[in-house]
């Protein structure tokens, strides 16, 4: 089945009828400014300026009843662009009233904010009829609230990625710890932030302190942390290392202070990312088509959970396709006459879901036999740049999770890849 974007633009076209009532609003944090349009595009009644709480919202209601009975109209879309997260109480509450919310892309408001007139100024009323103008021509896309399971791995992976921004903070400020108080112990432990390194930087963290202990105190010290230790000959290296250490001896109390609380920064981080570990997969039990995504080999919990927070629900997709333009990876060209531009990615999408599949598709280039070896015939048969691969296997592998997510059946890796075979 061929996705055509062309029918969806003309359904949304053709959904916008001579009795609706179109209403743009400019989205802010306080307050929310609204105008109204006829299917034509003539301007109807006044601005409105309304507040973002349930006062405002029913004003906002009385001004939508009052236009519909003086033009004689008997429906209503309300446009708005996704600014932050402001616009959220406004969508929801219009959905509980029966009323059609829908979304423009801010990026086609900036583009469009002269067709009026003729002018570069912008101002909250200006921009309000701009969504209303763009409505009614058909360049939106109605708000689907995800279901609730998506909705929370969405807000899980969105906390992940703050928490391990924070994890990655913090190792960074470990590293320069040690290459400051401690630098020798690189020569001890190749990774600062394996069992045994960070049980030595809670213990004995200074080189001074290092340098009164024997080797069996160091060894003691490592076993209340690992069971398995990093060994006398290494614990002896620390020891001889630590009493020639070229590290800074000013300041040890407050470099010391500094390393407790970056090691606490560090276990929280830890912790907390072990529990939304296991959040997630207690919400992908949830859902039916999960598991048998999760037995191919290369796609994980956490990629996984990334993409359907995203993206919802994926047997809602008509076509792979569809999910590739949610994400913005279609294709884009730029051609007049006899010149042919250049074919990127849109990137008219979201930039998380862009990401997810992209560290999908590339954990399966590196575990998956059958992505590994269309990888290869791409790269070295049909001559391509490795990354372009990469791309064109990210539209495969969007098509399998849309497949997959739709049908009943199992993975059945020879039918997807039968050149490659």
């Amino acid at each position: 089945m061929k996705f055509k974007a062309q029918d969806k633009q003309n359904q949304l076209i053709e959904n916008i009828t001579v009795h609706h009532l179109v209403i743009g609003v400019d989205i802010a944090q306080e307050t929310h400014v609204a105008r109204a349009v006829s299917f034509r595009g003539i301007a109807l009644g006044t601005p409105l300026e309304f507040g973002n709480h349930r006062e405002g919202f029913d004003q906002f209601k009385r001004w939508i009843h009052d236009l519909l009975k003086s033009n004689k109209l008997s429906s209503v879309i309300v446009g708005m662009e996704p600014t932050g997260h402001y616009w959220f109480s406004l969508a929801r509450c219009l959905l509980d009233q029966g009323i059609e919310p829908v979304l423009v892309n801010p990026h086609l408001v900036k583009k469009n904010k002269e067709n009026r007139d003729n002018t570069p100024s912008k101002s909250d009323h200006k921009d309000a009829l701009v969504i209303a103008d763009m409505v009614k021509n058909g360049y939106y896309s109605p708000v689907r609230f995800h279901p609730e399971d998506y909705e929370e791995l969405r807000i899980l992976m969105a906390n992940r990625e703050t928490i391990t921004k924070r994890l990655n903070a913090a190792v960074n400020q470990i590293h320069r710890w040690v290459d400051i108080v401690f630098p020798e112990l690189r020569q001890v432990f190749k990774i600062l932030t394996c069992t045994s390194a960070i049980a030595t930087l809670r213990l004995f963290p200074l080189p001074k302190e290092i340098s009164r202990l024997d080797t069996e105190q160091v060894l003691a010290g490592w076993k209340q942390y690992v069971k398995r230790h990093a060994g006398v000959k290494r614990a002896e290296l620390l020891i001889s290392l630590a009493k020639t250490s070229v590290g800074t001896t000013q300041a040890l109390h407050a470099y010391k202070l500094h390393l407790g609380q970056l090691i606490e920064e560090y276990d929280l981080a830890q912790r907390q990312l072990e529990q939304i570990e296991r959040e997630l997969r207690i919400i992908l039990e949830r859902i039916p088509y999960v598991q048998k995504l999760l037995e191919i080999k290369g796609i994980y919990v956490t990629n996984l959970a990334g993409i359907l927070g995203e993206a919802g629900d994926l047997s809602g997709y008509a076509h792979g396709n569809a999910l590739l333009r949610h994400a913005g990876l279609n294709l884009a060209e730029a051609s007049s006459g006899k010149w042919r531009g250049k074919m990127v990615l849109s990137k008219r999408g979201r930039p998380r879901l862009r990401h997810f599949l992209y560290l999908m598709t590339m954990s399966m280039v590196m575990t998956n036999t059958d992505i590994r070896a269309s990888h290869r015939y791409n790269v070295e048969e049909k001559k391509m740049k490795r990354m372009k691969s990469i791309m064109k296997l990210i539209g495969k592998v969007a098509r399998i999770l849309i497949a997959l997510a739709k049908s009943s059946t199992a993975y059945e890796p020879n039918k997807v890849f039968s050149q490659a075979a």
